[in-house]
Parts: C-alpha cells; sequence; structure tokens
C-alpha cells in the first residue's frame, strides 16, 4: 500500500470575506473517533459554518477529517476505507485535503477544544471511557505498555490515545488479525494520526505476552505479567529469551507450574498478587499480598493493592482499613484517601466521606473524581446547591462518559428548579 499523499494544510490564516463562512463549498468527511464530538455533531458544525457533511468519501470530497482518539484502523487491522480510497485518489491527482481533528476545531474556531481532545486521564476516567477495569489499566501500565505523562502523588495520569490504541491492538491480536497485517498498516499511517515507533512498540509488547518469557535470577517470567514458570533443568540465570511458534504451541517453554517461592522478596510477592488479580484469583492475590507485608509491612502501595481485593470480594469494612493504612503511610496518596471516601459512602458514613474528600482535595485541587464523589454525598445529604461547583469543576476534567453525563444532568436538573 502506498504512503498517504501529502495534503496541503488547511490555510488557517487566510483572510476571509465577512460573509463567507470557513467551510463554505466544503464536502467534509469524517474517519476515526473523534475526541471532542461525535460524527454527527461534527456533521451539524460542518453545516452551521457552510459546508455539507457527507457519511462517504467520493471524488466531490474535498476534505477529509482523521480522528484524534485512536487511529483510523477497521476491525481487520486495515487502515480506515476512507483513509485507503482518499490516499488512492490523491496518489491518482486529486486535491482532497486530509487533516488532523486539531487543525478541523481550529478552523471552525473551536481551537479550545484541541485541549479537550489531548486531555489526560486517570485510571478511573480510562476506566469508565473504555469499559475496562481499572485493575487492567494498572496491569498495562506496570507492563509498559502504556505509559503515564505525569504522576500527582502517585496517581498516574496518561494520553487517552495512546491507552485506546494498546486496547485497539489488543482487541486486533485476539480477533487473530496477523501481526504483520497490523504492523503493516501501522507503518504506512503517519506518525500524526496514529503511526510511528511507540504503537509498534506496544504492538511487540502484546505479542511477546503471548510467546516469550525470560528468564531472570529466580527463573523463567513473563515479561508483561510476571507470570512465573517452573525451570526442570536448573540451568544457570541469564538473560535469554525463548519464543515458540503458533505451530510449536509451548513446547519450547518450560512447563508450567507453581513457582518454587520460598526465596522470594516482597517485591516478587507483589508482582505476583498483581498478575493474580488481573487474572481474577483474588483470593490468591490476598494471600500474595499479605506474604509481601510480612517482609515489607510499610509499603503503601501493597496495602492499597490489598484494599482493592478485599473490597472486590465484598469484605467491605476489611478494605477501609486498608485504604486507611495506605493513607497513614503516605499522607497525600489521592487514590486512597478517595477510596476511604468512597467506601464511607457506601457504608452511609456521610460526612466522615465529605471528610475523606476533602482531604484528598487538599492534597490535590484538581483531582477530578474527588469532586465527583464530594457532589454526589452533598446531594445524599440534601446538600445539593454546595454540589453545584463540584459537578463544574468536573466536568472541566472529564467531559465525556457517563459520570459526566450524570453532571450534566444533576446541573440541568438544578437549573430548572431554580
Amino acid at each position: 500500500m502506498s504512503e498517504p499523499a501529502d495534503s496541503p494544510e488547511p490555510t488557517l490564516t487566510t483572510p476571509l470575506l465577512a460573509s463567507s463562512p470557513p467551510l463554505q463549498g466544503e464536502r467534509v468527511s469524517f474517519t476515526g473517533t473523534l475526541g471532542a464530538m461525535t460524527h454527527a455533531q461534527a456533521g451539524e458544525l460542518v453545516a452551521q459554518h457552510g459546508g455539507e457533511a457527507t457519511e462517504h468519501v467520493s471524488r466531490q470530497t474535498t476534505m477529509l477529517v482523521v480522528g484524534e482518539e485512536g487511529w483510523p484502523l477497521e476491525e481487520d487491522g486495515q487502515p480506515s476505507v476512507k483513509l485507503q480510497q482518499v490516499t488512492e485518489w490523491n496518489a491518482e491527482g486529486a486535491t482532497i485535503r486530509v487533516v488532523n481533528e486539531a487543525d478541523f476545531l481550529h478552523l471552525v474556531g473551536l481551537s479550545e477544544r484541541r485541549d479537550e481532545v489531548r486531555r489526560l486521564y486517570t485510571p478511573a476516567m480510562l476506566s469508565r471511557l473504555l469499559d475496562v477495569p481499572v485493575h487492567v489499566i494498572r496491569g498495562w501500565e506496570r507492563a509498559g505498555l502504556i505509559r503515564p505523562v505525569q504522576k500527582i502523588y502517585r496517581l498516574p495520569h496518561f494520553d487517552f490515545r495512546e491507552v485506546n490504541g494498546a486496547r485497539t491492538l489488543s482487541q486486533l491480536l485476539e480477533a487473530g488479525v496477523p501481526r504483520a497485517e497490523i504492523e503493516r498498516s501501522l507503518r504506512n499511517l503517519p506518525e500524526r494520526w496514529g503511526g510511528g515507533d511507540r504503537p509498534l512498540e506496544q504492538l511487540e509488547l502484546l505479542e511477546r505476552d503471548r510467546h516469550v518469557v525470560v528468564r531472570d535470577e529466580h527463573g523463567f517470567v513473563t515479561p508483561s505479567s510476571g507470570q512465573r514458570l517452573f525451570d526442570f533443568d536448573g540451568e544457570p540465570a541469564e538473560d535469554v529469551t525463548q519464543e515458540s511458534s503458533e505451530d510449536e504451541g509451548h513446547a519450547s517453554l518450560p512447563f508450567q507450574q507453581k513457582p518454587q517461592s520460598e526465596h522470594w522478596s516482597a517485591r516478587d510477592w507483589f508482582v505476583e498478587g498483581c498478575r493474580q488479580y488481573v487474572d481474577s484469583e483474588v483470593d490468591a492475590a490476598i494471600e500474595s499480598f499479605r506474604l509481601s507485608l510480612m517482609t515489607e509491612p510499610s509499603n503503601p502501595e501493597v496495602h492499597f493493592h490489598l484494599a482493592e481485593c478485599l473490597y472486590r470480594q465484598k469484605h467491605t469494612r476489611a478494605a477501609l482499613e486498608r485504604y486507611y493504612v495506605a493513607a497513614e503511610l503516605d499522607q497525600e496518596y489521592l487514590e486512597a484517601w478517595t477510596q476511604v471516601g468512597c467506601v464511607h459512602q457506601e457504608l452511609g458514613q456521610l460526612e466522615s466521606a465529605l471528610d475523606a474528600f476533602d482531604i484528598a482535595l487538599d492534597v490535590h485541587a484538581d483531582y477530578a473524581d474527588a469532586h465527583y464523589h464530594r457532589a454526589e454525598t452533598l446531594l445524599e445529604l440534601g446538600r445539593a446547591e454546595e454540589a453545584v461547583g463540584h459537578w463544574e469543576t468536573y466536568l472541566e476534567h472529564d467531559s465525556r462518559g457517563p459520570w459526566a453525563d450524570i453532571a450534566r444532568q444533576r446541573l440541568a436538573n438544578l437549573q430548572s428548579e431554580i
């Protein structure tokens, strides 16, 4: 497949007549997932600015807008049909402009929405938007599949596009699309539309997770999950990778069996607990975290993960105590204080919940989740007017997803009552 032809960028500084809308005469189509709005909303925006939005591309199309949330890839791993078609026509001499979403927003006078497209997300926000459990997102981070752009008081913040891209790659591999096919498509995407080295690196990590083990000082281990394998040969530890092909199955891998763990460190037990939790072996994960704490009892991360397991197994009060321990060991542990508040709220201890959310906001005033939960608690206490500012602040940081919809509905209901 040929590389997409270089298309001229929209001339954003060209002066227009006052009576001439910026998209006058344009036939615009969209491909990929938009970050700032739906395709339907974008189509309405095109019409408002003098253009015509079309569902399909044709030789009469003048502009193709590529969404910045995820990549323009189909379920078979190929670049989107629209992008392929426009690329082919441009190679034949057509002049269809292919622009990214940020340039489109600037063209229609919505430059401020570009910040929304490129906003950073916490694990909880991503969980709601992608319908992926929080512990899976944390597992991706530990595996190196996704990298936080920044950490604020232990709380990682991720670029949505990278996380959504990792999920897309995982889904394509699980659906049986050959890695070579996905890699070919990624190489044919310019970097600004999802190409570049990072998605290829993610693809390699995902594929490795399925077929590669590495020997460390304790034996064989699967790099991304931390799964340890029993080594019958007892060979000296060295940096070795062993790969298996589809035909060989696991013939070249050591037999998978419970590892000898008498010499494991606190870190080993923590990694094992995280793996078990991701694999839904929650009771086993609880025991692994407890064994980790026997050696390193003052590690707030381990207490927090133990609390998550206990909560998942409906040991609510035991989980609350562990969240408190994590927060006591690190008094600026944002997620721990917020979880303390959430559990108190669930138990009907609303004033205690407010106290915990206040502590979280004292640590980091822009923590969206704490604003949302504090607003909901205030509403439950019949203090809806005090909640307004917290819902508004939440929406400044997270304008999409189910919680954002609830926040907007709460504000609309209050406005209608005035």
